[in-house]
């Protein structure tokens, strides 16, 4: 909740300050007179809002045209980390034959790079300086400026880029100054650099000043690449999308005095304007992990939000082209698995196959430089890594996964509004999917297709004749997932979209279709609003608590929100949300407005809660030493309240906490008293299998600290605990309403250590301890007089470790411990028990040897073993409160051994 970005713009490997929650303010009428304005306004003259934001001057060596003025527009703050107290300034440019470019005192630089007849090496730079004739062609970029941990002042160690392009690929070499000991360069998997130094190129090959291409390494060449989208979402954790991979060279290498990195982008890797004479914003950065410190050419500032409205104009890349890209990547497997089929609940058996093959394939084909189609058939996701460890016992809403299958993940963001109705995970089993995205002039569109086969993987295909709960007749049933999206860009950095969603089940007549307009406007540097208005209408058995889940076509669902409220099976409402956000150097803001009607439903989308009317807010006040070990300290705000459509006050919340950031990418954070109320109405207990005849308003409270540190070289340990109050949301069939109250603390460790340089050991702890109140204590003794009766609700333990060895920049093997333990009913209550969770205990291993080339091509072969506490005559618990589970002992109920090829082959 805490960490996930406390200065703005996050999801990058650039370091991360600021509060990740979304925070919003009560405004409603305000939306869609906002959607009715930029409607009416989408075909005007595009004008700019502000008046142009000063910028410092950088010197840029080489020959530039004239910088053009840029209105002052930007997005979202940076996640780049806090950075150190003091810092020398750089040294002055050694050739005095190279001579800075100009630059206007009120708007970023330009820079104009040189075609060279070939490419140049990374042993040209060796001596931290170019040598040879293409080397000493390459135009030379200085004047690197901090953002943190000192906004405004110069990057403390020398910093130098390089580039130039050929007909194939654009170079850019980093020489950076530094003291070799104290580099932090490792040799890891691809995408996991965020503990080393780093150099980063980011282009706005568009120049909309909205989207932007980001490749970023290490000092060994470890790369990183994302998409980065001025309008920052939670679902990406920011403004990076690091779903984007493509193919790309990097080299690095660890000098005498510091490092240098060479990149390679060819142009088919990415997509641009078709005409003779680009014209392309540019970022270059460098980040020193040791310092805190994030420095950028040219300078991108915490005054001004987002980053490329400050970015630099780059000029001199003529006669380029991506080409003919067409992409086509098949993939074989074979695997042999044994695995417990529990989908009867009354019939469990095993399932196994000694060798069982598969095929399929993507394809990519870019359309006249500007669309992208992707295609994939009988997709397969072996070498996903599974989920990272969250607590999701005793949760009331729908716990968020982040995506991590490669095909929905590329270009996500181009359905991506501030109201989540295109979350991919609820695409569970596909066989097959479409998908065209791409930029025509103003216009950007998104449109997907996707089957389904998850809904009729649910239901058994075989049913017993004594069992009776299983319905047999809609095994193999597939629905199906359209969604489209339209966004216009408007006057320097805002927009105007549309979107329109459909989930279909024809099998058994089931739908759900969701469309709505939405808008993104920045007013100045500062400060941005986004809105959201759409509407929704469903016919859903589902939902109704008559109807079997097995009779329908949303067996795999996650149960929807007690406050659903429809007109049979049909279902029908709008829902809305604005949001305005502020960031600056120091004050920070973030609130929203959000309406759910008790009627709107998304299938396809993430609308974990519905009959809300809720404002959220947050603000926080930064200050930023020039000197000493803390870099940013502040105290921060935040508070939530929601009622329903009847005016009833459901929640509120209010936390003050102080957040203090050192060097070594430390941080603390103190919550010394947050106050929460939580009002549970007669349909909430309904949902929640109790009887509840009226309202029970609940009293919480918490306080904790949470501390990290990455500051000694090998090892980032962290800790944080938290102790209060937390309703039962997993009470025993005969619980009385108001005596759900009970008391919660949790608590995480984690301890990241590279003992050699090759491996990296990530270890994670999550706690979560529930237990009753001392009256609800008294009142089961009372229940059962002279019983060993406990105070424990249950006890959730999760430890994993993570082991990844990389022996070579394509050869890594990995592997993946983890136990998981629900201990309910502790200790010894079996008399009375203050939940229906069964005691559960499971263990996982998981081992991957991949051979990554580059992304498309890899070899990789895999093992996974489950091992539960279940029975192993699978009889079900005589009680029938623990099902399969039971205490005396473990049982192997999955394990699956493969190995995957897959090949791209690039025309």
């Amino acid at each position: 909740m805490y960490l996930a970005g406390f200065l703005g713009e996050t999801g990058s490997s650039e370091g991360t300050l600021r509060s990740g929650q979304t925070r919003c303010f009560p405004v409603k009428k305000l939306l869609r007179l906002l959607l009715a304005g930029w409607l009416t306004l989408a075909g005007a003259v595009e004008l700019g809002w502000s008046a142009p934001a000063v910028r410092a001057g950088v010197a840029a060596q080489g020959a530039a045209p004239t910088s053009q003025n840029t209105s002052g527009q930007n997005p979202a703050a940076s996640q780049q980390n806090p950075a150190p107290a003091g810092q020398s300034p750089e040294p002055a440019v050694r050739n005095p034959q190279v001579q800075a470019a100009p630059t206007h005192a009120f708007a970023p630089p330009a820079l104009t790079i040189p075609r060279l007849s070939r490419a140049p090496a990374l042993g040209d730079f060796l001596e931290m300086k170019p040598e040879g004739e293409i080397a000493l062609q390459m135009v030379k970029v200085t004047g690197f400026v901090q953002r943190n941990p000192h906004d405004g002042e110069k990057v403390s160690e020398e910093t130098a880029a390089y580039l130039g392009y050929d007909q194939k690929n654009l170079y850019i070499v980093f020489v950076c100054f530094d003291d070799p000991k104290k580099v932090r360069a490792r040799m890891s998997r691809r995408e996991d650099i965020h503990d080393d130094d780093q150099v980063e190129v980011m282009l706005d090959t568009f120049h909309d000043r909205r989207r932007a291409f980001a490749f970023q390494t290490t000092p060994l060449g470890v790369q990183w690449d994302a998409i980065w989208s001025e309008a920052s979402r939670a679902e990406v954790n920011g403004n990076f999308d690091t779903s984007f991979d493509t193919v790309w060279d990097s080299r690095g290498k660890v000098t005498s005095r510091g490092f240098v990195v060479w990149m390679a982008i060819p142009f088919k890797s990415l997509r641009f304007p078709a005409r003779k004479q680009q014209e392309w914003g540019i970022i270059l950065y460098r980040g020193i992990v040791r310092k805190n410190e994030d420095a950028f050419w040219p300078r991108i500032s915490h005054k001004v939000q987002g980053r490329l409205a400050q970015a630099a104009t780059l000029y001199g890349l003529e006669g380029i082209s991506p080409g003919r890209d067409i992409e086509l990547i098949p993939y074989g497997i074979l695997r042999g698995f044994r695995a417990l089929d529990t989908r009867d609940p009354d019939n469990p058996f095993f399932q196994n196959a000694t060798v069982q093959g598969q095929a399929g394939m993507d394809a990519k084909f870019v359309i006249h430089d500007h669309f992208v189609l992707d295609m994939t058939a009988n997709p397969d996701f072996s070498q996903v890594e599974s989920e990272d460890p969250q607590i999701t016992v005793n949760q009331r809403f729908e716990v968020y996964f982040p995506e991590k299958r490669p095909f929905f993940l590329e270009n996500e963001d181009y359905f991506r509004t501030p109201i989540d109705l295109f979350f991919t995970r609820n695409i569970e089993d596909p066989s097959a999917g479409i998908r065209l995205t791409g930029k025509q002039g103003p216009y950007s569109v998104g449109l997907m297709a996707s089957d389904d086969r998850a809904p009729g993987l649910a239901i058994p295909n075989y049913c017993p004749s004594f069992s009776l709960d299983c319905l047999d007749n809609l095994y193999g049933i597939r629905s199906y997932f359209t969604v489209a999206r339209v966004n216009r860009d408007i006057f320097k950095q805002s927009s105007v979209g549309a979107i329109y969603s459909d989930w279909e089940c024809p099998a058994t007549g089931e739908f759900n279709r969701v469309g709505g307009a939405d808008a993104r406007l920045k007013f100045n540097d500062s400060w941005v609003v986004e809105g959201q208005a759409v509407t929704s209408s469903s016919n859903l058995l589902g939902l109704n608590p008559l109807v079997s889940l097995f009779s329908t076509c949303e067996a795999n669902q996650f149960p929807f929100s007690s406050g659903n409220v429809g007109n049979g099976n049909n279902y029908a409402g709008p829902a809305d949300k604005v949001e305005a956000r502020r960031n600056g150097l120091h004050f920070n803001y973030d609130g929203s407005y959000q309406d759910v009607s008790p009627g709107f439903v998304t299938v396809p989308g993430f609308v974990n809660r519905v009959d809300i009317r809720q404002s959220e807010q947050w603000a926080d006040y930064l200050v930023r030493p020039k000197d000493g070990w803390i870099v940013v300290w502040g105290p921060s705000f935040y508070n939530r309240y929601t009622f329903d459509h009847e005016g009833k006050r459901l929640d509120t919340d209010y936390e003050p906490y102080l957040t203090i950031w050192a060097r070594g990418q430390s941080v603390l954070q103190l919550v010394p008293y947050e106050e929460t109320r939580e009002r549970l109405r007669p349909q909430d207990f309904a949902f929640l299998g109790l009887l509840g005849l009226q309202d029970q308003d609940y009293h919480e409270h918490r306080s904790g600290a949470m501390f990290q540190t990455s500051y000694f070289r090998k090892v980032t340990v962290g800790a944080s605990y938290y102790w209060g109050d937390g309703v039962n949301f997993v009470p025993a069939a005969n619980a009385a309403p108001q005596s759900l109250l009970s008391r919660l603390n949790t608590g995480s460790a984690t301890l990241t250590f590279r003992p050699v340089k090759p491996l990296k050991i990530e270890n994670t702890y999550l706690f979560e301890r529930l237990r009753a109140t001392e009256n609800e204590y008294l009142f089961a003794l009372s229940e059962m007089p002279g019983s060993a009766i406990g105070q424990g609700i249950f006890d959730n333990h999760i430890v994993r470790s993570k082991w990844n060895w990389q022996f070579t920049p394509q050869l890594s093997l990995r592997l993946i411990l983890q136990y998981n333990s629900v201990l309910a009913n502790t200790p010894g209550n079996t008399f009375y028990p203050y939940t229906y969770l069964p005691t559960q205990k499971e263990f996982n291993g998981d081992f991957l040897l991949t051979y990554l080339v580059h992304p498309g091509t890899a070899v990789y072969v895999g093992y996974n073993s489950d091992v539960q506490n279940l029975d192993h005559q699978l009889m079900q618990d005589p009680a029938g409160l623990a099902g399969l589970y039971t205490a005396k002992g473990y049982m192997n109920d999955s394990r699956q051994f493969f190995v995957k090829v897959s090949y791209q082959f690039r025309f």
